[in-house]
């Protein structure tokens, strides 16, 4: 029967992964004495007043005694107690490198669980490259990048979901995804698929129990029973799901399209935003006739900001392709940002341009509030239809800006995020293993339908429990792994 032969694999000379028959076994034990011992510069490179160079593995400790001379006379660090910090010098050949402070951490208490030893040196180029090279030359080998995550993680300290999420931590543009992607390094995504995986395994384990005896454990019913099971699993699994467009959105910022007529304010806009003068601002109609784009975090949120050329009819042939060229992008953006001016009455163009925001997300912003208005606040909500919010802004005076990031959390994040009760997915790995998921467990119900034997039923539901795995590494090949970590910055 499919999903019941025994597969083994082979990761690293760390892990051994096989099937049983009813589930996977999990990562094995530590094989230490076959792990090369590895360093590298773990901040990042240039003038600073401190680096660190990390050394970990079986000898890391040794290497250390080597490299390292203690201030107060002949000691080792061999001699001393885990997480503890001494003072001396790096010396190479007898001659001093640099002055520095070495932190002690024995396996199992470290990162990778292995010995460890942090180096922290003054944070010149030149220094901080001696010191490596020092350390390298008495025993340690270069760590590639992401290496010593990964020994975590093939060492059991991490699961894959936290692995991956160590790198989302660091390249974290706003306050929203760095508390998603701590909560997802202290496990909440792993606990959520655990969980998950257990209650697969539960019904997994009867059925193969009942058909191997059925005189102790009887099938009677059992179908409707795993029926209201499956529905409840599916549930949560589209749950975390649907959390994926926030979780891009949280990830790579809110793809924003400023969008108006010419001599809006779109260009002042995007200045104020942006806090520098990245736009040409003129008042000449049609300045702008091109894309510019801009990063900015408005309140904790990251939009990835577009601004446009003004939309209007035109026989100037640049201008129709920038004009052309914004329409484009309005099909494409998470949200747009209609910049209305109260001093110009509304025409066709507004026509054209309201066309546009049809299945979109969007803020009006009615700006030059602190002009002697055209149209009115409400004239603008009746040509919207009342569809979007109207935020009156003065992008000179600088007004309406607080409201304009209220509306964004509102439409995006539902106001406050509770990052200890939800875990958002900014993985497109994660997600497509969760789809996955959700297709065996529909072929599940689609079984129960039809009147199957059992025997489908476990079929489907292991291939549920292989894809929750791949989320959190218990199911995983080595090039995946590879992949993964690959993308990582040396020294992390």
């Amino acid at each position: 029967m499919r999903g019941r032969e025994i597969f083994p694999f082979h990761a690293q000379g760390h892990h051994v992964y096989y099937y049983t028959g009813i589930r996977w076994v999990e990562r094995g034990e530590k094989v230490l004495s076959d792990s090369d011992t590895i360093a590298a510069i773990s901040t990042a490179l240039g003038g600073s007043g401190i680096a660190i160079v990390r050394i970990s593995g079986s000898d890391a400790i040794q290497v250390g005694d080597r490299v390292f001379t203690f201030a107060g006379g002949k000691q080792k660090l061999s001699d001393k107690e885990s997480h503890t910090i001494h003072y001396g010098y790096v010396v190479d050949d007898g001659k001093t490198i640099d002055e520095v402070l070495v932190s002690l951490m024995r396996s199992p208490r470290s990162f990778t669980t292995e010995d460890t030893v942090e180096i922290n040196c003054h944070g010149g180029i030149y220094a901080t490259k001696r010191v490596l090279d020092t350390v390298l030359k008495n025993g340690a080998r270069l760590a590639e990048p992401g290496e010593f995550t990964k020994r975590a993680f093939l060492n059991g300290r991490i699961d894959l979901s936290q692995a991956e999420s160590v790198i989302d931590v660091i390249q974290a543009k706003n306050e929203y995804a760095l508390q998603n992607s701590l909560g997802q390094l202290r496990g909440s995504l792993g606990r959520e698929i655990n969980a998950l995986r257990e209650r697969i395994l539960y019904q997994t384990a009867f059925i193969e129990s009942a058909l191997d005896d059925p005189e102790h454990y009887s099938l009677d019913g059992y179908p409707e029973k795993l029926c209201l099971e499956i529905s409840d699993l599916l549930k949560n699994v589209n749950r975390l799901i649907a959390t994926s467009d926030n979780g891009r959105l949280m990830k790579e910022g809110i793809q924003t399209v400023i969008l108006g007529k010419p001599n809006a304010g779109k260009s002042s806009l995007l200045n104020v935003l942006a806090r520098e003068e990245r736009a040409i601002v003129t008042d000449i109609a049609g300045t702008t006739r091109d894309t510019l784009e801009e990063t900015i975090s408005l309140g904790g949120i990251t939009l990835q900001l577009v601004d446009t050329a003004g939309i209007r009819t035109t026989d100037d042939v640049i201008e129709k392709i920038g004009v052309s060229k914004a329409e484009n992008m309005a099909g494409s953006a998470d949200l747009i940002l209609y910049v209305v001016d109260s001093t110009a009455a509304l025409d066709e163009n507004d026509e054209k341009i309201l066309s546009l925001l049809e299945n979109k997300k969007v803020i009006v912003l009615l700006n030059k509030s602190d002009l002697e208005p055209v149209v009115t606040l409400e004239q603008v909500k009746a040509f919207i239809c009342d569809r979007y919010p109207v935020i009156e802004v003065s992008a000179k005076e600088e007004t309406g800006l607080d409201l304009l990031t209220d509306t964004l959390q509102k439409i995006f994040y539902q106001g406050d995020l509770s990052f200890n009760d939800e875990t958002y997915i900014t993985s497109a790995r994660v997600k497509s293993e969760l789809l996955n998921t959700k297709c065996s467990l529909e072929k599940v119900l689609e079984s129960i339908s039809i009147g199957l034997s059992e025997d489908f039923f476990s079929i489907d539901l292991m291939d549920a429990y292989a894809a929750l795995g791949r989320i959190i590494g218990k199911e995983v090949g080595e090039d995946l792994v590879n992949e993964i970590f690959g993308r990582f910055c040396m020294g992390k």
